[in-house]
């Protein structure tokens, strides 16, 4: 009764657009369900850059190594999932982290049954984070972490050093605002860490954070995020 006076109240609505849903049990309208895009099977086997690529590695992971061991996600970032992740971060709907991450635990249960039990959000800085109200990767942890019942850790992984928003700055620009950002705690020491955010695009965020866990003793890094941008022409 309670759980029908809810949806009476606050009916389901669809993630990407908000348009009223039916009925429980999904994210998405029909309209959004048709447009969503997997990552596509060809991706390089490191940091799941979309394509075909000579030993299954994009040039970037062959010409610098990343500091993690592999990385992936489920989606593109591409059209209602892009829409979605949108909303969650940039416009004040925090209450996304819920549908966000059961659909991340839903759809990487392969990658999930072979990645580290710890699980560690890339981190907001502590002013943005003020700006924001909410850390969006750390409510999507708790939700993911939940679901899989793995342990989620806080405090593991710390942003000490304010950075500028990645969107619009070039690889090397990216690499540059990101170095020296994170600082990990010696309770990594010996672990074997997945790092979780939303969007992956070039991977300098998460390189930085790999980094700065794997210094901390970290023995391996992993990646996962929501969503995959295409990010080599």
């Amino acid at each position: 009764m309670l759980s029908a006076l809810l949806d009476l109240l606050y009916p389901p609505a669809c993630i990407a657009c908000a348009k009223v849903l039916p009925g429980a049990g999904s994210h998405f309208c029909e309209t959004c369900d048709t447009a969503l895009e997997r990552l596509p099977p060809a991706c390089c086997l490191t940091c799941a850059e979309p394509g075909t690529f000579p030993g299954g590695r994009c040039h970037r992971c062959r010409a610098a190594p990343p500091p993690f061991s592999r990385a992936w996600a489920p989606f593109s970032h591409e059209g209602p999932l892009a829409r979605a992740i949108h909303r969650f971060k940039y416009e004040d709907h925090p209450e996304l982290a819920a549908p966000l991450g059961e659909l991340l635990a839903d759809e990487a249960r392969s990658f999930l049954d072979k990645a580290p039990a710890f699980v560690v959000a890339l981190p907001l800085h502590t002013r943005r984070y003020h700006a924001r109200k909410y850390d969006q990767a750390q409510l999507l942890v708790g939700v993911l972490a939940k679901r899989i019942g793995r342990e989620a850790p806080v405090g593991w992984l710390t942003r000490t050093r304010e950075t500028q928003r990645q969107v619009g700055l070039s690889e090397t620009e990216r690499a540059n605002n990101m170095a020296d950002a994170f600082t990990a705690s010696s309770m990594v020491k010996g672990r074997e860490v997945l790092l979780v955010d939303d969007v992956f695009t070039t991977g300098a965020t998460a390189r930085a954070a790999a980094v700065a866990l794997r210094g901390a003793g970290a023995t391996r890094v992993e990646v996962l995020t929501v969503a995959r941008a295409f990010s080599l022409a």
